[in-house]
């Protein structure tokens, strides 16, 4: 599924290291990731953005408003055109444009992965554009790139997952309150090196 030969690979978890260019690596090359993120038969940049913002980053979108039509699927299917190009359908209007630039760009830096998350170079006998921009203006091209750019705002990664965790551990949702708390670990954690272990030992304390 990955393309990669691994001697003696067992059934058990086991820590490998990847060759150059092998296009995997992180969360944003697992398969599991990509096609849970994907529709049952083709890529979603709007989904795989979505879950990037929003599992991730903690920024997740609007929900769309309630009259906005769905992509026609018939003629995703029949049609030359490009799921990008698909999608300029909603970018004409200004209400769906300004989430969809919210979104859109980072999926369209994982396309190179095909809806079971395997790597392709071409789709549909074209080029994969795998370019995005997101509205603060950063450009990118493809997953690694994309991953750069992610790896730049590891603060909001870190504050999300804080919030999460903090918020299992009580088992409650987090209140107005608690958010000094979280800001308090957050600080501790970057003190540390974004360590693992102190995190955890910072909300069990």
């Amino acid at each position: 599924h990955y393309s990669l030969r691994i001697p003696d690979l067992k059934q058990q978890l086991t820590k490998v290291s990847l060759p150059e260019n092998s296009h995997r690596g992180g969360i944003l090359g697992m398969a599991g990731v990509l096609t849970v993120s994907s529709l049952p038969h083709r890529t979603s940049p709007v989904l795989r953005g979505k879950w990037v913002r929003e599992i991730l980053l903690g920024s997740p979108p609007p929900p769309p408003p309630a009259n906005v039509p769905p992509l026609d699927e018939k003629q995703t299917a029949t049609s030359a055109q490009s799921i990008r190009e698909l999608l300029e359908q909603h970018r004409a209007n200004a209400v769906c444009a300004s989430c969809h630039n919210f979104i859109d760009p980072i999926g369209f830096g994982l396309e190179n992965y095909d809806l079971l998350g395997r790597w392709r170079s071409e789709e549909s006998g074209q080029p994969v554009d795998a370019k995005g921009e997101l509205p603060d203006g950063t450009k990118f091209d493809g997953a690694q790139e994309l991953k750069q750019v992610l790896l730049g705002r590891k603060d909001e990664f870190v504050r999300h997952l804080t919030t999460k965790l903090l918020g299992f551990a009580l088992g409650r949702g987090l209140t107005p309150e608690d958010h000094c708390t979280v800001d308090e670990i957050v600080k501790k954690l970057k003190a540390g090196e974004y360590r693992p272990h102190v995190l955890v030992a910072e909300i069990v304390c």
